[in-house]
């Protein structure tokens, strides 16, 4: 089989890591990758937003199956043109990715299938914006509508701080936000694999959006992640496919715009009982990384099954019992003003510990100066050319031991400037 993975990102990395292990794959190509996918896949120089450019390289490769990792090609219908190519693809039209698009769609879905979410109101102007926080009061949770990179969600006590992020959103042109109740506990990410009827959970997850220790700081497209969630209740995977992911993806199917690809259930357990965060239409980063590691049945025929309407004919998956822990390695200035092209050392020490690999994000190759005798990577060097830079994963038989592998490559990784979290899952592996 070959596969053209889609994405510039860790979660892609992930995706091509998993896809390189099964040996119905044959070719790997990527559009446009990265330096680390481009150790296991042909990277091509496409525009991933560019949904014919997509078609054509799918066509050029021979491609058997496309899988577009990013929210920002989904939204903007790059799977249609792959689709109207001829071509399998796994991901979600234009029109069912405004589940993720479009937070005020999302919940005008999930109202019509009567699937459990916080209280919203939309707003479209300040004054709106002001009204809603003080119907809903503190803590005050503010939604960007479009998409924001997983940056565009204010949670705060500070009315003025949840005022203003919503000022700034409807300020832009054609700007809304959804303010909505908050809700208390733990958030557990769920990937549902879906052809549009069949429904397929894989194991949850949960991720760490705050950028500093102790939930502190502001959010971030997340800086780590773990799985399994010993502390999860029992039952709970099953009650989300019955509760939200069946009767949300019944819902798209009667709107006659059905939904194939994964839905990332971002869920709270509250005290009322299990609530929709959110919804992506793609796979979570960094749960992904994560989530990925522990799965035994080959990747491929998953994906293929889902993209061909035949997911409901596959036997169950299989999962490893071990656990895994991704660690985000992080920018100097991240998730403000970042700094790029600072030198990224380390990769392959912490690679040669037992159960740790590493999966590039915001990366690039800099040419090295001509002379130098010493470069590495057939004359360039690698640097970091975005936010989150790196996720090293740790595995091990229980939580305890991937931290301590994750960690442990993560201590082996040199980046001038760079950040992460020190208690990624600390709490769970303590018990």
């Amino acid at each position: 089989m070959k596969i053209l993975v889609v994405g510039t990102g860790a979660r892609e990395h992930a995706l091509v890591r998993a896809l390189s292990l099964d040996p119905a794959v044959t070719a790997l190509h990527a559009a446009p990758g990265n330096p680390g996918i481009g150790t296991l896949a042909t990277l091509h120089a496409v525009d991933q937003l560019d949904g014919a450019a997509v078609a054509a390289l799918a066509r050029e490769v021979e491609a058997d199956l496309v899988v577009v990792g990013p929210e920002a090609p989904l939204v903007a219908g790059v799977a249609d043109a792959v689709r109207a190519a001829g071509i399998p693809v796994f991901g979600p039209s234009g029109a069912a990715a405004r589940l993720e698009g479009s937070k005020a769609f999302a919940k005008e879905v999930m109202a019509a299938a009567g699937v459990p979410t916080a209280e919203p109101r939309v707003a479209s102007t300040v004054a709106e914006v002001e009204a809603a926080l003080d119907a809903f009061g503190p803590p005050y949770v503010v939604k960007e509508d479009g998409l924001a990179a997983g940056k565009g969600v204010v949670v705060t006590q500070d009315r003025a701080v949840a005022l203003e992020h919503g000022r700034a959103c409807v300020e832009k042109e054609g700007g809304r936000v959804v303010v909505e109740e908050y809700l208390d506990g733990p958030e557990v990410s769920l990937f549902v694999l879906t052809d549009g009827t069949a429904v397929v959970p894989l194991v949850p997850a949960q991720d760490f959006k705050r950028a500093l220790d102790g939930d502190a700081g502001p959010n971030t497209g997340g800086m780590g992640a773990y799985s399994p969630l010993p502390w999860a209740p029992e039952g709970l995977v099953e009650e989300v496919v019955e509760r939200v992911a069946r009767p949300t993806v019944d819902q798209m199917a009667r709107r006659g715009t059905p939904f194939v690809g994964v839905l990332y259930c971002g869920l709270a357990l509250t005290s009322t009982g299990v609530r929709v965060v959110e919804f992506n239409a793609r796979f979570g980063d960094p749960e992904t990384q994560v989530v990925l590691a522990r799965l035994a049945t080959p990747l491929a025929g998953v994906l293929l099954a889902a993209a061909t309407g035949t997911l409901g004919a596959l036997p169950p998956l299989q999962w490893r019992d071990d656990a895994a822990v991704t660690v985000v390695v992080a920018s100097h200035g991240y998730p403000g003003t970042v700094r790029s092209g600072d030198p990224i050392t380390g990769i392959d020490d912490a690679e040669a510990l037992p159960g740790v690999h590493v999966l590039h994000a915001g990366t690039a190759l800099r040419q090295n100066p001509a002379g130098d005798d010493d470069a590495a990577l057939d004359g360039a060097h690698l640097v970091s050319a975005g936010g989150r830079v790196l996720s090293v994963v740790g595995v091990g038989p229980d939580l305890a031991a991937a931290r301590a592998a994750a960690y442990a490559g993560v201590a082996q990784v040199e980046l001038p400037g760079s950040h992460h979290r020190t208690d990624i899952a600390a709490a769970v592996a303590a018990g």
